[in-house]
Formats: structure tokens, sequence, C-alpha cells
């Protein structure tokens, strides 16, 4: 059995070392065929052969310079200068008509108006709301109305507080805004204060309005009253969108009085200060409930003249109301 193996492994090789010399003496005639195949393609395409019968004439290639040189020379033509005699007429199109004449002439009233050179109305109510606290209920209101482009503006901003039925603090102040900077208005003008503990103060304010860097909302006014009293008052709020709807409004306030004025419960340095939060969501640009939670407190003489009125010189307040626009 064994030498039975044996021989029939050896002539399965004889078979198989037959075969390869087989293939051997075949592969050069066929790879001559395809190098010849080849060659025929490459001629019949149009690629030609390494000879210098495939090079291109030569008053070709002097035709293919010329095309270049005359375009660049086209090119050199379009610096300017001036128009050819047969020129086209610049304003034939349009049938002898000229601007300022004839048909189209300007009257003195002009016909043509940028929109800032428009004048609009405004008024927002950033702040009408009841609020809620210890010391019981109140209403307060924030105003602002203008009537103006976009450099000139009358405007009027009113902020107060109706308790009980009666006002019990409110101001009031009637300015002209001019720009000066694309975000600022200076602003200059008068204001009333009205208190219900005391007299009324007038005064002279001057002061600067606008968005500040990082889109803080920003008014500064500085002002000036009878008897040497003088005040200064900074408010800033800050949006924070939440959704393309809920914003959250942070807003802080502080008043300084130059002067003690008891008769309306003011000390000199620094008043008041308040800071709120109030979260809002705007069913249009123009109206938007909200709901917020303010603390305000007093300091310096200010408190101490609060105490000794039986006040509380600190308050906290929950709020609710409706910012709205037009």
């Amino acid at each position: 059995m064994p030498n039975f193996i044996v021989s029939k492994a050896f002539f399965a090789s004889l078979i198989c070392v037959a075969s390869s010399a087989a293939l051997a003496q075949s592969a050069p005639d066929n790879h001559s065929s395809h190098g010849q195949m080849g060659i025929q393609s490459a001629t019949d395409a149009g690629f030609g052969t390494m000879d210098d019968s495939a090079a291109p004439p030569a008053s070709n290639a002097a035709g293919h310079g010329n095309m270049q040189m005359g375009g660049m020379s086209g090119m050199s033509d379009m610096g300017g200068g001036s128009a050819p005699a047969d020129a086209r007429d610049p304003h034939a199109y349009s049938g002898g008509y000229q601007l300022g004449t004839g048909l189209y002439a300007v009257g003195e009233q002009r016909s043509l108006m940028m929109a800032d050179e428009h004048k609009f109305v405004s008024l927002l109510a950033d702040r009408f709301e009841r609020g809620h606290s210890n010391g019981g209920n109140s209403n307060s209101y924030e105003l602002q109305a203008w009537y103006g482009d976009s450099y000139n503006k009358l405007t009027v901003k009113a902020e107060g507080e109706v308790a009980k039925g009666r006002v019990e603090d409110a101001r009031t102040e009637l300015l002209w805004a001019k720009a000066f900077h694309p975000y600022w208005d200076v602003q200059a003008g008068v204001r009333n204060d009205i208190n219900a503990n005391g007299p009324s103060r007038n005064w002279l304010a001057f002061g600067v309005q606008g968005l500040a860097p990082y889109w803080f909302q920003v008014d500064a006014t500085a002002y000036l009253g009878a008897e040497g009293r003088t005040a200064f008052r900074l408010s800033a709020e800050y949006e924070l969108l939440l959704t393309q709807r809920l914003i959250l409004q942070p807003r802080v306030e502080t008043n300084v009085y130059g002067k003690d004025d008891p008769e309306v419960g003011v000390g000199r340095g620094l008043s008041n200060a308040t800071f709120g939060v109030r979260l809002r969501y705007e069913f249009s640009r123009q109206f938007a409930p909200y709901i917020g939670i303010e603390r305000s407190a007093r300091f310096g003489r200010t408190a101490t003249l609060v105490r000794n009125a039986g006040g509380d010189a600190r308050q906290t307040q929950v709020v609710a109301g409706v910012r709205f626009w037009f």
C-alpha cells in the first residue's frame, strides 16, 4: 500500500512540471500580441507613437503663441483711458430724460427719504406690575415714551408706586435726547418728584442712556435741584435669552443724594438700591407677562430716617406683571 501512494505522488509531480513548461513557452507570444494591440490602440486613438511624426507642426505652435499674446494685449487695454469715438452713449438708454429736469424734476420737497430721517412715536412699559410683601400690596410702573427720529427724540420717563389708592412716590422726566454714538444718547431736561409724605421736588437733568458692551442697558443721569440739592441715578439691566421666548431679566437701580432732605425722607450719600429678577414669556415681542422677585434696601442716613418714621429699611416682594411696547 505505501508503494502505491508513493507512485501516485510521483506521477502527479511529473504532470505538474510538464504543465508549467507548456505555459512558460506560450507566455512570450501572448505578451507580444498584447503589446502590439496596445500600440495599435494608441495609434488609432490619435496619441501617435514616440517618433518625430507625433510632434505638432511648428506653424501651429507659433499660432498658439500669437493667440496668447493677443489675449494679453487685449487685457492691457482694459486699464482705462478715454472712450473711443464710436463708443455707445451711456445716457442713450434714458430716451433723453434726465434727473432733475422734465418729468423727473425734483421739487422743493424731497420725494425720497431714508428710514433714519422719518419721525416715529414709541411707548415702552418695561414694568407694569403688582407686588406683594410683608408691608402689603402695591402697584408699580416704569414707562418710557419718545417721539422723533434716530438722532433727536423728545423723551418722557415715568416711574412710580401706587399703594392704598394713592401715589406713594413718582418720578417724571421730560428730556431731549440727542444721539452721539450708534448705541448712546445724551439727554437733558427736567425732572419732577412727587412724594406722599412730603413736598414735591424739581430738578434739572443731564445724562446718557444706551447699550453698553456685553449688551447691558444703562441709564445714568445727574440732577441739580433748588437750594443746592444734587442727585445721581444709575440703572442697568440685562436680558438673558433662555429660549427665543423665555427671557430672564436681572435689573439693578441705585440713587445717590448730595444733601440731606428730611422732608422727603432722603439722606446724604447712597440712599437706596434695588435688585430684581424677572422671568417673562414673550407671546410676541410687543407683549410679555412676567413674574419675579425684587429686593430693595435703604442705606446710611436714609435708612435712619425710615426707621425713625416707623418703616422698614429693607424689603422683599414678589411681583407679577406685563411688559409691552408699541
